[in-house]
């Protein structure tokens, strides 16, 4: 799918997460060795610490930002085997209230960030303190990010070279034929192949409950007695199997554009859900374009923004832009758009210059980032291994097909792309785990706030209320008629009054709340240069 941690005795974590069963013979399920072995990590953890100094390693790091490792196990059954390190970036609370220079913010402690993914690295979020919205929050909490494992420096995982990761300009059929679909099945089977065989036996180990294990003992590291935590997008999963874990060490968190937990749904039904979500996203840019034909001349009608699209999709695919940007890259810029709408002024600028014969926005919005190949390799090893490992999958083909060229017929936009994208899982060799099943009882958690967008794609909405209905004492807050996927700290300012005023007192509003939408984008022409680190974070690589 596509994003977001005292000292504590043996004795004391097992008190902490009552009810867990032995794992049996479901490898990955929670059980006694398990839980002694993240009993054993933590108290290692609080008793190290975490020495902070600079950032080596992470380039235009500023100086303020300090940086570190926390060791964690690979195999929390075996703490005293093989052990990684993860890491961490910090910027201490500022204690200056934005409003009045004379008043000292106490410290609350630390706020423990993930962006999501999974393989997103929350390295750069201290920074986040920089920004206006987050200035109240940033007086209060030492700002913590870290790169989960797998992630950046973090025991890093790779499926492939990364010098021939990305692809050269690719089609995108939206109703591929049987040949093509076989093409992609062997790529399909060759990279879920490369995974093993770099990975190796270690490639088990990086899946959901591992990632909620090593927040436990960043938590731990970080000298804190109860965690805060924000996590968006897959890191609101994470965050409920961490509330599902160790309810007893939730102190505040804030679950933004929250993936649904329903083990039912992890990860295979929820991504065809996100497919027919995209439709609907993709439908509301084509509708933004067109009542703003006057300016970029793709048509006064959604129907007609599409033909617009699709003629420039089919061009590409007999002549790439640049050399570099085929259908497959157009669909990925535009899947982005999805994603945020401050790229919609970008991407139809970008549209409608090709059309009318200057290709360049487009190549500079959709063509491949050589220079990030790496990192970009490495996010979606990641991404494959953790939703691969964390569940069972159809290992059947016909299943696949069914089910996708179903939705295909009424959500052509992402559908194909999203099944190439999570193919490997049907020929993945390792061990699957059963997720789950995250519910917590009154009064065993302390009251958590989700927020969301109404038409969210990425992770739809009705994610949230289910999130909602199994986090006892949760309360909800919507944008309505809004589709931005991560809205904490964002352009809506009800939204943010909500989530400040948790982190900084505690206090929820007494039941469900909504927000009128934040005020659409303006037409405007495309930013110059590359592309935004979000936009890296949005994108897929072209397998």
């Amino acid at each position: 799918m596509r994003a977001a941690a005292l000292h504590s005795a043996a004795g004391a974590l097992l008190l902490a997460v009552p009810g867990v069963a032995p794992a049996g013979a479901v490898p990955g399920v929670p059980g006694t060795a398990e839980l002694r072995g993240t009993a054993v990590a933590v108290a290692r953890a609080a008793a190290a610490g975490i020495d902070f100094g600079r950032c080596a390693g992470e380039p235009d790091m500023p100086r303020d930002v300090r940086c570190g490792t926390v060791t964690v196990p690979l195999d929390y059954a075996h703490p005293d085997g093989r052990r990684i390190r993860l890491t961490v970036s910090r910027v201490r609370a500022t204690h200056r209230d934005p409003h009045n220079s004379r008043h000292k913010v106490p410290r609350q402690g630390a706020l423990v960030y993930n962006p999501g993914g999974p393989g997103a690295s929350g390295m750069y979020f201290p920074l986040m303190g920089a920004v206006p919205e987050w200035k109240h929050i940033a007086a209060a909490y030492d700002l913590v990010g870290y790169a989960p494992r797998g992630v950046g420096r973090s025991a890093p995982l790779s499926c492939r070279d990364p010098k021939h990761f990305f692809r050269g300009p690719a089609q995108a059929p939206t109703h591929p034929s049987e040949s093509y679909k076989k093409k992609r099945i062997a790529r399909a089977k060759a990279y879920a192949r490369g995974c093993a065989e770099r990975a190796g036996g270690a490639l088990r180990h990086y899946n959901s409950l591992n990632n909620a294990r090593d927040l436990e003992v960043l938590r731990a590291a970080l000298g804190e007695d109860r965690l805060t935590f924000v996590g968006a997008s897959y890191g609101t999963y994470l965050g409920a199997v961490y509330a599902e874990l160790f309810p007893a060490r939730v102190r505040r968190m804030v679950f933004d554009s929250a993936v649904d937990p329903d083990p039912e749904g992890i990860w295979y039904r929820n991504n065809l859900a996100q497919s027919a979500a995209f439709e609907d996203r993709w439908a509301d840019f084509r509708a933004w374009t067109a009542a703003h034909d006057d300016v970029y001349g793709l048509g006064d009608t959604p129907e007609k923004v599409r033909l617009s699209y699709e003629r420039a999709s089919a061009r590409l695919a007999k002549h790439p832009a640049g050399g570099k940007v085929g259908p497959a890259q157009l669909q990925n810029a535009f899947l982005q758009a999805g994603y945020y709408d401050d790229y919609w002024p970008h991407r139809a600028h970008a549209l409608s210059a090709y059309l009318k014969g200057n290709p360049k926005p487009l190549v500079q919005q959709a063509g491949p980032h050589p220079e990030a190949a790496a990192e970009t390799e490495n996010t979606n090893a990641v991404y494959t291994a953790v939703e691969c490992n964390d569940a069972p999958w159809p290992t059947d083909w016909a299943v696949w097909d069914r089910d996708n060229t179903r939705l295909a017929r009424v959500a052509p936009f992402e559908t194909w792309d999203n099944v190439w994208m999570n193919l490997p899982c049907a020929y993945w060799s390792a061990p699957r785990q059963r997720p789950l099943d995250v519910r917590t009882a009154p009064g065993e958690l302390p009251p958590t706030l989700i927020l969301a967008s109404e038409r969210d794609a990425a992770t739809p909405y009705d994610g949230a209320r289910e999130l909602r209905r199994r986090l006892s004492g949760s309360v909800l807050v919507t944008e309505r008629d809004s589709g931005n996927h991560g809205v904490a700290g964002g352009p809506n300012a009800c939204v943010n009054g909500y989530f400040e005023t948790y982190l900084l007192t505690g206090r929820l509003p007494e039941r469900h709340a909504e927000c009128a939408p934040h005020p659409e984008p303006k037409p405007a022409p495309a930013r110059p240069g590359g592309r935004s680190g979000k936009e890296r974070a949005a994108s897929r690589p072209v397998r």
